[in-house]
């Protein structure tokens, strides 16, 4: 397969498991190492093709983002206000990333270390299902600094691979009293800059092993993610006004089983 295909699916992968809790990162890793398309270059390109499925949630919640950058009175989830509680829930992971940066990227992007992450956050998102308090938190506008903070704690999870952003931040908000869906929304906007960081710091890091001859490869992948995000953020969110997280937990947990089966039966390849 050229690279231009394999960037086409990747992309589509990319896009449609950003924004929902199963980890993107996680298959992006064993999609990869399927199409044998690994290597710094390519922890490069999906790292970097995680913008374009950022790009379609600021596009779709565009007005809210808007209003983050108007001045006004401090309440409420707008103006300073507002991005001072992103910058709150962005700040551990960011800094933990930072810290951790060539760790993770050298030691845990592996199909093992994705199948324990599916298989763990499968059963946390089981988990809160079940024991998760009454939500107390049902708009955006009542999200307070305490939430943000704890949402951001719970974030830093996803810096092991499989574990998932989205899910982590999911989970995290409706343990704190958030309801799913507002927890959802509020996992889409917290996304935009962690995501933003991390794709450009790995970006800045590899500029020496990138070509011109690349581009074509990266924006296709971009393009990609992008059309695919949009698609299952509108859907997801369609689907959370009548189900539970609860499919998606055990997804994840068979997902974890069927990969790790294969490991064995591999010899621990793919």
């Amino acid at each position: 397969m050229t690279d231009l295909g394999i960037a086409l699916i990747l992309g589509i992968v990319e896009g449609l498991t950003e924004f929902i809790p199963v980890s993107s990162t996680g298959h992006l890793i064993v999609f990869g190492a399927l199409l044998g398309f690994e290597g710094e270059k390519a922890a490069t390109f999906e790292v970097f093709i995680q913008l374009g499925a950022v790009l379609a949630v600021a596009w779709l919640y565009r007005r809210r983002l808007r209003s983050l950058v108007t001045l006004g009175p401090a309440q409420g989830f707008a103006g300073p206000r507002g991005l001072a509680l992103l910058a709150l829930t962005t700040l551990p992971a960011l800094v933990l990333g930072a810290i951790a940066h060539g760790l993770i990227r050298d030691q845990l992007f592996t199909p093992l270390t994705v199948a324990i992450g599916w298989g763990l956050g499968g059963f946390g998102i089981l988990l809160a299902e079940r024991f998760r308090p009454r939500p107390a938190i049902g708009e955006l506008d009542a999200i307070g600094w305490r939430t943000a903070l704890a949402v951001g704690l719970y974030q830093c999870l996803a810096l092991w691979p499989g574990v998932s952003r989205s899910a982590s931040t999911m989970v995290g908000g409706m343990l704190v009293g958030v309801s799913r869906q507002t927890a959802a929304e509020y996992s889409f906007l917290a996304a935009i800059p962690v995501i933003s960081a991390a794709s450009l710091l790995e970006l800045v890091t590899s500029l020496d092993i990138l070509e011109v001859a690349d581009i074509p490869v990266f924006a296709t992948g971009f393009i990609v993610s992008f059309a695919a995000a949009w698609v299952a953020v509108t859907f997801f969110l369609r689907l959370l006004s009548r189900w539970t997280l609860r499919p998606f937990g055990w997804y994840r947990i068979v997902a974890a089983l069927v990969l790790l089966a294969v490991l064995v039966a591999r010899g621990g390849e793919l």
